[in-house]
C-alpha cells in the first residue's frame, strides 16, 4: 500500500475517533474563556462581612470547653454579632456561647432566611429555603445536612448554609453549573469531575496528537513533486 494512502486512511480514522471530542474541547474552552472566572465563582452574589471585634477577656477558655465536652476541635464563629464556639467531635458539631459556655440552639428556617438575606447582595426575594440531607453534586464533598436557600433571579443564585451556625458554606448559580458541566466534558472525568489526568483523557489527547502528525504526514503529498530531468526526456 502506498504511503500516501496509509497517511490518508490513518488521518481519516483518527479524525472519526477524536473529532467530536476536539469540537467539545473547542466549545467548552470558549465558554470557560468568555465567562470570567470571578463570575463563575459567584463572588458578586455574596456580601463580604468583617466579623465584629470582641474582647478576649470576656470569652470562655475554648480549650477547657473542648476538654469538658470531649470535642477534638474548637473554633470561634459568629451568629449574627454573637461570638460562639463550634466544638467538633465524634458526635458531630456542637455550638456554645463563647461568653458563657451555654449551648446555642440550631437556627430555624426564619433565622436562616434572615442570614441568607444578609449574605446576598441582590434585591431578589428568596424563592425557597429547605434543610437538605441529600447533597447534590454541585457541592460534592460536603457533609449533610445543609440549608439550601435559592433566590428568585434568572441565574438562580443558591446559598448553602451551616445547619449549626448558619454560616455561609458555599454558593452556586446557573453559570457555575454550566461551567461545571463543560469542565466535565473538557477533562473527560464524567464521575468526580476533578481528575485531569484520567485514562480516557490521555487516550484522546494522544489520539489528537497522532491526528495532527498524520495530517502533517498527509500534507507532504499535497504539493506536486518536480519530475527528474532524466525521467522527463525518457
Amino acid at each position: 500500500m502506498r504511503s500516501h494512502v496509509v497517511a490518508r486512511k490513518t488521518h481519516k480514522w483518527l479524525g472519526l475517533f477524536v473529532g467530536l471530542q476536539v469540537v467539545i474541547w473547542s466549545l467548552s474552552g470558549v465558554y470557560m474563556t468568555v465567562v470570567h472566572i470571578d463570575t463563575i465563582h459567584g463572588d458578586h452574589f455574596v456580601r463580604h462581612q468583617q466579623p465584629p471585634g470582641v474582647d478576649a477577656a470576656t470569652l470562655r477558655d475554648p480549650i477547657a470547653l473542648a476538654s469538658s465536652s470531649g470535642a477534638e476541635n474548637v473554633r470561634l464563629a459568629w451568629i449574627d454579632s454573637r461570638p460562639v464556639y463550634v466544638l467538633t467531635g465524634q458526635a458531630g458539631e456542637q455550638v456554645v456561647d463563647a461568653r458563657n459556655g451555654k449551648a446555642v440552639a440550631r437556627p430555624m428556617e426564619q433565622q436562616v432566611r434572615a442570614l441568607a438575606r444578609s449574605y446576598y447582595t441582590g434585591p431578589e426575594p428568596i424563592s425557597s429555603a429547605r434543610l437538605i440531607t441529600d447533597i447534590p453534586g454541585e457541592i460534592r464533598g460536603r457533609k449533610p445536612p445543609l440549608w439550601r436557600v435559592e433566590f428568585a433571579h434568572w441565574n438562580k443564585p443558591t446559598l448553602y448554609l451551616s445547619p449549626t451556625t448558619g454560616e455561609l458554606i458555599s454558593r452556586r448559580h446557573e453559570l457555575w453549573r454550566i461551567f461545571d458541566f463543560v469542565w466535565m466534558l473538557h477533562i473527560m472525568d464524567y464521575d468526580e469531575r476533578e481528575n485531569v489526568n484520567n485514562l480516557v483523557l490521555r487516550v484522546f489527547t494522544w489520539g489528537t496528537v497522532l491526528l495532527a502528525l498524520s495530517g502533517a504526514w498527509l500534507l507532504l503529498y499535497a504539493f506536486p513533486r518536480k519530475k527528474k530531468k532524466g525521467a522527463a526526456r525518457a
